[in-house]
Protein backbone atom coordinates (compact mmCIF):
# COMPACT_ATOMS: atom_id res chain seq x y z
CA UNK A 1 0.00 0.00 0.00
CA UNK A 2 1.13 3.45 -0.72
CA UNK A 3 1.74 5.52 2.37
CA UNK A 4 -0.56 8.14 1.22
CA UNK A 5 -2.75 6.53 1.65
CA UNK A 6 -2.38 5.93 5.86
CA UNK A 7 -1.63 9.60 5.97
CA UNK A 8 -5.21 11.04 4.73
CA UNK A 9 -7.36 9.34 7.73
CA UNK A 10 -4.53 10.47 10.07
CA UNK A 11 -5.09 13.80 9.05
CA UNK A 12 -8.61 13.63 9.27
CA UNK A 13 -8.93 12.02 12.56
CA UNK A 14 -6.28 15.25 13.32
CA UNK A 15 -8.69 17.73 12.06
CA UNK A 16 -12.00 15.79 13.61
CA UNK A 17 -10.41 15.83 16.67
CA UNK A 18 -9.28 19.25 16.71
CA UNK A 19 -12.36 20.11 15.82
CA UNK A 20 -14.07 18.08 18.38
CA UNK A 21 -11.87 19.79 21.10
CA UNK A 22 -12.85 23.30 20.07
CA UNK A 23 -16.54 22.77 20.20
CA UNK A 24 -16.34 20.78 23.73
CA UNK A 25 -14.34 24.35 24.96
CA UNK A 26 -16.93 26.52 23.61
CA UNK A 27 -19.24 24.67 25.42
CA UNK A 28 -17.53 24.02 28.54
CA UNK A 29 -16.57 27.85 28.62
CA UNK A 30 -20.29 29.03 28.01
CA UNK A 31 -21.64 26.67 30.42
CA UNK A 32 -19.41 26.99 33.31
CA UNK A 33 -20.06 29.78 35.58
CA UNK A 34 -17.44 31.77 36.87
CA UNK A 35 -15.37 31.01 40.03
CA UNK A 36 -13.03 33.53 41.13
CA UNK A 37 -13.18 37.28 39.86
CA UNK A 38 -10.49 37.69 37.09
CA UNK A 39 -7.12 39.14 37.67
CA UNK A 40 -6.55 42.80 37.29
CA UNK A 41 -3.92 45.09 37.51
CA UNK A 42 -5.78 46.69 41.15
CA UNK A 43 -5.56 43.95 43.14
CA UNK A 44 -9.60 43.07 43.42
CA UNK A 45 -10.38 40.80 46.01
CA UNK A 46 -11.03 37.09 44.72
CA UNK A 47 -13.78 35.47 46.47
CA UNK A 48 -16.05 32.28 45.41
CA UNK A 49 -19.21 34.15 45.54
CA UNK A 50 -18.64 36.53 42.36
CA UNK A 51 -20.40 35.69 39.12
CA UNK A 52 -20.35 37.40 36.04
CA UNK A 53 -23.96 38.61 35.03
CA UNK A 54 -25.60 41.02 32.60
CA UNK A 55 -26.61 43.75 35.32
CA UNK A 56 -25.51 44.69 38.65
CA UNK A 57 -28.70 43.33 41.81
CA UNK A 58 -29.61 45.58 44.64
CA UNK A 59 -27.16 44.93 47.45
CA UNK A 60 -24.30 44.12 44.99
CA UNK A 61 -21.73 45.74 43.68
CA UNK A 62 -19.04 44.60 40.88
CA UNK A 63 -15.25 44.28 40.88
CA UNK A 64 -14.50 43.86 37.22
CA UNK A 65 -16.26 44.72 33.69
CA UNK A 66 -15.93 43.35 30.30
CA UNK A 67 -17.54 44.22 26.05
CA UNK A 68 -19.02 40.89 25.23
CA UNK A 69 -21.83 39.61 23.03
CA UNK A 70 -23.23 37.36 25.91
CA UNK A 71 -25.83 39.98 27.25
CA UNK A 72 -27.00 41.41 23.82
CA UNK A 73 -29.50 39.15 22.76
CA UNK A 74 -28.09 37.45 19.98
CA UNK A 75 -27.54 41.02 18.57
CA UNK A 76 -24.02 41.47 16.33
CA UNK A 77 -23.49 44.46 19.23
CA UNK A 78 -20.98 44.57 22.26
CA UNK A 79 -22.29 44.77 25.85
CA UNK A 80 -21.11 45.59 29.34
CA UNK A 81 -20.87 42.22 31.66
CA UNK A 82 -20.10 42.75 35.26
CA UNK A 83 -18.06 40.70 37.57
CA UNK A 84 -20.67 40.80 40.81
CA UNK A 85 -20.14 40.33 44.32
CA UNK A 86 -21.38 41.12 47.68
CA UNK A 87 -20.42 43.88 49.53
CA UNK A 88 -17.37 43.00 51.76
CA UNK A 89 -14.74 44.73 54.30
CA UNK A 90 -11.80 45.30 52.10
CA UNK A 91 -13.10 44.81 48.63
CA UNK A 92 -12.17 46.82 46.04
CA UNK A 93 -14.99 47.76 44.48
CA UNK A 94 -16.41 49.67 41.32
CA UNK A 95 -19.03 51.26 43.18
CA UNK A 96 -19.68 52.65 46.83
CA UNK A 97 -21.94 51.03 48.84
CA UNK A 98 -24.58 51.63 51.49
CA UNK A 99 -23.33 50.20 55.15
CA UNK A 100 -19.83 50.88 53.62
CA UNK A 101 -17.57 53.98 53.37
CA UNK A 102 -14.22 53.59 51.59
CA UNK A 103 -10.93 54.56 52.60
CA UNK A 104 -9.13 54.62 49.40
CA UNK A 105 -9.89 55.21 45.33
CA UNK A 106 -7.21 53.58 42.63
CA UNK A 107 -7.97 54.68 39.44
CA UNK A 108 -7.62 51.98 36.70
CA UNK A 109 -9.25 50.16 33.84
CA UNK A 110 -11.01 47.09 35.58
CA UNK A 111 -14.47 49.08 35.31
CA UNK A 112 -14.38 50.51 32.41
CA UNK A 113 -15.58 47.49 30.35
CA UNK A 114 -12.13 47.36 28.68
CA UNK A 115 -12.46 50.74 27.76
CA UNK A 116 -9.15 53.04 27.29
CA UNK A 117 -10.14 55.37 29.50
CA UNK A 118 -10.20 54.91 33.38
CA UNK A 119 -12.30 54.92 36.17
CA UNK A 120 -12.41 54.52 40.00
CA UNK A 121 -12.33 51.80 42.68
CA UNK A 122 -13.16 52.06 45.83
CA UNK A 123 -11.62 50.06 49.16
CA UNK A 124 -14.60 49.14 50.86
CA UNK A 125 -14.42 49.46 54.81
CA UNK A 126 -17.37 48.85 57.45
CA UNK A 127 -17.50 52.39 59.14
CA UNK A 128 -16.26 52.25 62.76
CA UNK A 129 -15.34 55.40 64.94
CA UNK A 130 -11.62 56.54 64.88
CA UNK A 131 -11.91 55.53 61.03
CA UNK A 132 -9.87 57.83 58.56
CA UNK A 133 -12.69 57.31 55.68
CA UNK A 134 -13.34 59.19 52.18
CA UNK A 135 -16.84 59.79 52.68
CA UNK A 136 -19.31 60.21 55.76
CA UNK A 137 -21.64 57.40 55.64
CA UNK A 138 -25.38 57.70 57.54
CA UNK A 139 -25.24 56.91 61.38
CA UNK A 140 -22.19 58.58 61.73
CA UNK A 141 -20.33 62.03 61.72
CA UNK A 142 -16.66 63.30 61.86
CA UNK A 143 -14.47 64.79 64.46
CA UNK A 144 -11.88 66.05 62.43
CA UNK A 145 -10.36 66.26 58.59
CA UNK A 146 -7.78 66.33 56.41
CA UNK A 147 -5.99 66.82 53.03
CA UNK A 148 -4.47 64.02 51.77
CA UNK A 149 -4.38 61.61 48.40
CA UNK A 150 -5.62 58.78 49.17
CA UNK A 151 -9.01 59.52 48.42
CA UNK A 152 -7.85 61.15 44.62
CA UNK A 153 -7.62 58.10 42.74
CA UNK A 154 -3.78 59.17 42.26
CA UNK A 155 -4.61 62.33 40.84
CA UNK A 156 -2.50 64.97 41.50
CA UNK A 157 -5.05 67.20 43.58
CA UNK A 158 -5.74 66.49 47.35
CA UNK A 159 -9.36 65.39 48.61
CA UNK A 160 -10.37 65.25 52.70
CA UNK A 161 -10.51 62.44 54.58
CA UNK A 162 -12.74 62.20 57.98
CA UNK A 163 -12.32 60.75 61.03
CA UNK A 164 -15.72 59.06 62.06
CA UNK A 165 -17.21 59.17 65.00
CA UNK A 166 -20.83 56.68 65.22
CA UNK A 167 -24.14 58.45 66.31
Amino acid sequence: MPRTTFRAPRALLATTATAALAVATALTTATTPAAAAPTAETGTTQTTSGFWACSVPSGYTYTSSRSSYTCSGGSSYRTTEFYVQPPADGLWACTTMPGYTHTGVMSSYTCSAGGSYTTNQFLLKKPVTGMWACSVPSGFTYTASQQNHTCSGGASYTTTQFLLQAL
